[in-house]
């Protein structure tokens, strides 16, 4: 039985303050997950929130502080940057990599996401690996060989026993901030044919274990129907998980 996921992302908001009134809100509605064990909420917060949130989440089963990404190197002279190395000593047990943003303000290519992936493994960390098309690419009738190109390039080198770590998380990009969402047969659509080609490369029985997220403007209202879908296990939440409400009502869908 996979596991399915309500990920909040956070993105670049919320001061310590901010955080500590947002998860009190949500918490009352983590408790269903105690009996719930492939049910998981995350949080995937600014690196100088990880401590406060986990602090906050103690006694909290199925509930996990992530971080949003890492540099592709264990150590070393990197001003600014954030280790995997650091995050394993913090107890972070999964981190976003390859997200939209990362993609498009930071330049970052599918083969520098492969190095992500490979340090945050080797800590026994699960990437949380974004993928998606553009606006663009959907309209031309790409999309389905430029999220395959994604995976071929950043993920198909793991063997079978590393890639059952990989969370994946399908991200239309023209679905992210816009008000836009992918109709429900667009996002199974998608969800499908990335499981097919995972277990073309390796097998349908793990292909069959791996997690699945639709990311895209996720909402409280259109999350029950979104997760319906058989091959969606949840979702990459941006704007809506920073509305105690909304998340909420995420996460009731999810259970």
């Amino acid at each position: 039985m996979r596991k399915k996921l309500a990920a909040a992302n956070w993105k670049m908001n919320l001061t310590v303050d901010q955080s500590i009134v947002l998860i009190n809100q949500i918490k009352p509605e983590l408790i269903h997950l105690n009996s719930t064990p492939y049910t998981q909420v995350l949080f995937a917060v600014p690196f100088p929130l990880i401590t406060t949130v986990q602090n906050l989440l103690k006694g909290c089963l199925n509930v996990f502080v992530a971080a949003q990404n890492c540099y592709q190197k264990l150590n070393g002279a990197y001003t600014g940057e954030v280790s995997a190395e650091l995050l394993e000593s913090l107890n972070v047990k999964y981190v976003i990599v390859g997200h939209s943003e990362r993609r498009q303000i930071f330049n970052e290519s599918n083969s520098l996401i492969k190095e992500k992936i490979d340090i945050l493994l080797s800590k026994n960390i699960s990437p949380i690996f974004c993928c998606g098309e553009s606006l663009e690419i959907r309209e031309s009738g790409q999309e389905n060989e430029f999220v395959l190109n994604q995976l071929e390039e950043s993920l198909f080198h793991l063997t079978p026993n590393q890639f059952k770590n990989i969370v994946i998380a399908y991200e239309p990009i023209w679905a992210i901030g816009t008000g836009k969402t992918a109709t429900n047969e667009q996002a199974q659509a998608m969800h499908k044919f990335i499981r097919s080609k995972i277990a073309n490369k390796y097998s349908n029985e793990l292909a069959q274990e791996i997690t699945i997220l639709y990311g895209g403007s996720v909402k409280g209202n259109n999350a029950k129907e979104i997760f319906k879908q058989e091959d969606v296990d949840g979702g990459l939440i941006g704007g809506a998980s920073l509305n105690s409400k909304e998340f909420s009502n995420i996460i009731k869908a999810l259970i």
